[in-house]
């Protein structure tokens, strides 16, 4: 059996006389990622300077925890999303990944200059992650019709990269009233962090718990199915061939002879331009299907490698900070929404978390791809290799990506047996 949705498989078709409205739970769950990230971002704001200037950390022991505070998501994602697809545990995994990442901020409190104890609180930190990540993601596809998704996703990252706005803002007023004093920006962000758990505790439900979901054996395996392995395979192409932020803010830092000073204010750029377009994205994806939307923002990112292949000026700046935040209101939620609706309910959080692992480790190849290729050969002809793997990934994730009218419907959770 097929959907159509007016020619459009990742558009389910819109009921009559329905409006598309935001569940009340995506918004709960927003609120909880823009609490929970002006937590973290709050750390991450100054934990470059409390490491290496408060602690006297060198480079190479700072690379280190960087790497570790960066890379350890991907190692929980899976174990959490098959923990929540367990009897429809989705609140509960993912509330346990939010207090972990809370307390993770006394663990820094506690360390005091002890390296180990960092760079635990630092794991803890992006074990939390990894944990709720899945699940949370389950709880947005869950929570409404399959025709919002895009919507839902779209003002869940709104709110989410607000809380990435605020996080260094509330840091360094925390900072500047109590001159410098790193400890009082832990002690807020755990307080902060804690925050965010009590409002998931209250205010979002568990809209997997039904009795079907906890009655039902987990059976699903996402691999097995020939749409979620297609939508897979043409993330891992287009994350394999996406070189990393951080090289595309070095060629500009670069290219202008910015100061260092600056250089933390790149990022800031991108992700306001991820908070004015992540809903419209969505709904145009709604609207319009997934699957165009999803490939367009990798056309975006294509640009931004265009644009930085001739010489840069101040324009080469605010095009390439435009087109990374169109990239990423374009592909993030648009993914998951994506492939919400191929996977069942009683497996979507494993699912998510297969396509969210696989699309990491994929960025993770392309990243040290380019950065093998840029010492080897140098920054503009590592630039064109990149730029032509990412237009050839584009061509074969077209030909990829499930088309329209041939979207098998998702197996439905079984009922639970009559007494």
């Amino acid at each position: 059996m097929y959907l159509a949705a007016n020619g459009r498989p990742d558009a389910p078709p819109r009921p009559a006389g329905v409006r598309r409205r935001v569940p009340g739970t995506v918004i709960a769950l927003g609120a909880v990622s823009l609490v929970t990230d002006v937590s973290s971002e709050m750390v991450t704001a100054v934990l470059p300077l409390y490491l290496v200037l408060g602690l006297g950390l060198s480079p190479l022991q700072f690379g280190f925890l960087d790497g570790l505070f960066n890379g350890a998501t991907a190692l929980v994602r899976l174990l959490g999303g098959r923990l929540a697809d367990r009897g429809g545990r989705h609140k509960r995994v993912a509330g346990a990944g939010y207090l972990l990442s809370a307390l993770s901020r006394l663990g820094l409190l506690l360390a005091g200059g002890a390296a180990g104890g960092i760079a635990a609180a630092l794991a803890a930190d992006r074990l939390g992650k990894g944990i709720r990540t899945a699940p949370r993601d389950a709880l947005i596809s869950l929570s409404g019709p399959p025709e919002t998704l895009g919507r839902s996703f779209g003002v869940h990252r709104a709110m989410d990269t607000t809380g990435a706005l605020l996080g260094p803002l509330v840091a360094l007023a925390v900072l500047w009233a109590t001159a410098d004093a790193y400890d009082a920006v832990f002690v807020v962000s755990f307080c902060v962090g804690l925050l965010g758990v009590l409002l998931l505790v209250l205010y979002v439900p568990d809209v997997a718990a039904g009795p079907a979901a906890r009655t039902a054996p987990v059976k699903h395996r996402p691999l097995r199915d020939p749409a979620f392995r297609r939508i897979l395979y043409a993330a891992c192409l287009l994350g394999a061939a996406t070189i990393g932020d951080a090289f595309l803010y070095l060629l500009l830092q670069r290219g202008l002879d910015l100061s260092p000073t600056l250089f933390p204010l790149l990022p800031l750029g991108a992700a306001a331009g991820y908070l004015l377009l992540a809903v419209p994205a969505g709904r145009i994806a709604d609207r319009a299907g997934r699957r165009v939307p999803f490939l367009c923002g990798h056309a975006a990112l294509l640009g931004a490698y265009a644009v930085l292949l001739a010489p840069v000026s101040w324009t080469t700046l605010v095009l390439v900070l435009a087109l990374l935040g169109i990239f990423y209101a374009a592909t993030d939620g648009v993914l998951m929404a994506l492939a919400g609706p191929v996977l069942p309910a009683h497996g979507r959080a494993s699912g998510f978390a297969i396509l969210q692992t696989g699309q990491a480790l994929a960025r993770l190849v392309g990243a040290a791809g380019f950065g093998a290729a840029w010492t080897f050969w140098g920054q503009g002809p590592a630039l064109w290799v990149a730029a032509f793997a990412l237009a050839a990934a584009l061509v074969a994730a077209w030909r990829v990506l499930p088309a329209p009218g041939t979207t098998p419907q998702p197996p439905t959770d079984p009922a639970p047996e009559a007494p």
